[in-house]
């Protein structure tokens, strides 16, 4: 396009601002839109933390989830592998209070008991000096990607506290965390069905805004050790797959024999 004139020039210059005011005023409604959508989001599907009541009833319906998903058979797993959503990998030596943490090109060999001590491998080359902010990265990824496969299990953890919850018309297990782990305070309402077997949970945890995010517990599978555990989950939240790779649970010791 040629221009011939300094006032042809100042007139497109002033055409092209309003276009650009225009697209700003565009893109500004638009983010105000998506603003009050999340809001409108938050306020429908954010659910208050449910009241239950503690005691003797309660720690029935405890008894009778780990009793349904079979707790002397966890109590006798020697080893446990898994990974979660194909990015952090394990092998639990539960018995022993150890585990191996495998993400990207690190290896953590992590004492339980005593982290500190833990050996740190990059590129399978062990790491000297100081690692405790890569073995704290593997106790969280640890404590998070473990509740997901044995959460069932923990119900009776110390510092736990079990209430019992109507949930459409039926009993369920609040479970609230008030110490250990990477985010103490967290609570779980367990859903369960008429043989005890969890069939899903829902959430009221730090590290999710949303209070009443449910997840899947259904998928479950009986493995070697003779204990029940899933093989993925589903969040209500967008449908959200949180697959746990090629579990396994079994007893060396039993093997051998």
């Amino acid at each position: 396009m040629k221009i011939n004139s300094k006032k042809e020039l100042n007139s497109l210059i002033k055409h092209h601002k309003f276009k650009m005011k225009k697209i700003f005023k565009i893109i500004g409604s638009l983010f105000i839109l998506m603003i009050l959508i999340l809001i409108l989001f938050f306020i429908s599907e954010n659910e208050p933390l449910p009241k239950g009541e503690k005691g003797e009833y309660a720690d029935a319906l405890a008894t009778k989830m780990i009793t349904a998903i079979n707790v002397e058979a966890f109590k006798n797993t020697e080893i446990l592998e898994w990974n979660f959503r194909d990015s952090h990998y394990y092998k639990w030596l539960k018995n022993e209070d150890q585990v191996t943490v495998k993400w990207e090109n690190n290896i953590v060999h992590l004492l339980l008991n005593s982290p500190q001590k833990s050996l740190v491998q990059y590129n399978n080359i062990e790491v000297k000096g100081s690692n405790q902010k890569i073995i704290k990265q593997a106790q969280d990824f640890f404590n998070n990607d473990s509740f997901w496969l044995v959460a069932p299990y923990k119900v009776f953890d110390k510092g736990t506290e079990r209430r019992i919850v109507k949930h459409n018309g039926k009993d369920a297990l609040l479970v609230t965390y008030t110490s250990g782990g990477t985010t103490p305070g967290d609570s779980y309402l367990w859903i369960l069905d008429s043989t005890g077997l969890p069939t899903a949970f829902k959430m009221w945890t730090q590290i999710i805004p949303l209070g009443g995010i449910e997840a899947s517990w259904n998928d479950l599978k009986t493995y070697e050790s003779g204990i029940k555990l899933p093989t993925s989950h589903t969040l209500s939240l967008f449908d959200i797959l949180i697959d746990m790779g090629d579990v396994k649970a079994y007893n060396t010791k039993n093997n051998e024999l």
